[in-house]
């Protein structure tokens, strides 16, 4: 018969030295990194064109996944699946870490429809936390470029961009209220 605690010890103690520790993510080193991200997306991660994604306060759980989906091929962007594919787990980690220590500086939005936007965005936050903060593996969308979001909206809609959750509720948007959606998003800080 096998004594579980003993087992159980005994697993306990090889792990401590057995050597395979787990580093924490490096933001200095992410740093170090990013310089290969700023052509696109901008000094710290703080985009100036809407045809890229502000990085600067994102959660690292959604910039790891994400890189790891451009990786595989599952998330499709020419650019970003060249970028990401020569990425180790490591790297993206320490990106990760790097870019959610940055300040959002905000994309801001267009005032009139932002307003308008307000009373559509609460069922967002369930998902993307409190003021669209990000949360978990769902993006920060609070700052970001107004356009940029509607792109990436539309494309759940098309089914371009895959993603259950996102592709059923942008499908259940009209146009104008994508319009006025992103333009919230763009405001918030």
């Amino acid at each position: 018969m096998i004594n579980l605690r003993k087992l159980v010890g005994g697993v306990f103690f090889c792990l401590i030295y057995s050597g395979a520790v787990v580093a924490a993510p490096d933001s200095a080193a992410g740093k170090t990194m990013s310089s290969r991200c700023v052509g696109c997306h901008g000094a710290e991660g703080n985009s100036q064109s809407s045809n890229f994604p502000i990085l600067a306060g994102q959660k690292p759980a959604y910039i790891v996944n994400q890189l790891r989906a451009f990786r595989a091929g599952t998330r499709e962007n020419g650019m970003m699946q060249n970028m990401a594919s020569n990425l180790s787990n490591e790297e993206m980690n320490n990106l990760a870490a790097y870019f959610a220590s940055v300040k959002n500086k905000g994309a801001g939005g267009d005032s009139a429809l932002a307003k308008e936007g307000e009373s559509k965005v609460s069922m967002c936050f369930g998902c993307h936390g409190q003021g669209a903060k990000g949360m978990g593996v769902t993006p920060r969308l609070a700052g970001q470029y107004p356009d940029y979001l509607k792109r990436q909206l539309q494309a759940f809609k098309k089914g371009t961009r895959k993603n259950g959750p996102m592709s059923g509720i942008a499908k259940m948007l009209s146009d104008d209220e994508i319009a006025a959606v992103t333009e919230h998003m763009g405001s918030l800080k």
